[in-house]
């Protein structure tokens, strides 16, 4: 294994560790809003996952708005490419 991989496990355990106390202390929310998510990860991002359906909105139980669950968004955008993108010629 090489140092790079080796330092690039040890930073996802890390930020994976955080988050999850985060969210068992309740000081972050499991799901976002599209406006949180927006600003977090962009708009054109969060636009393109939707419409290519690699996240899609939650129903809340307790109100009829409509969420994003933060574990997926965060997985796309760590596993987010290129591929996907169109030059502007082609859009």
């Amino acid at each position: 294994m090489k140092l790079k991989d080796l330092v690039n496990l040890l930073k996802n355990a890390t930020e994976q560790g955080a988050s999850k106390a985060l969210l068992q202390s309740g000081q972050l929310q499991g799901q976002l809003s599209k406006a949180e998510a927006y600003r977090l990860f962009g708009r054109g991002n969060v636009d393109r996952w939707i419409s290519e359906k690699l996240i899609g909105p939650i129903h809340s139980e307790r109100s009829s708005r409509k969420y994003l669950d933060r574990k997926k968004l965060e997985a796309i955008a760590a596993s987010s490419n290129r591929i996907t993108y169109l030059p502007v010629a082609e859009r």
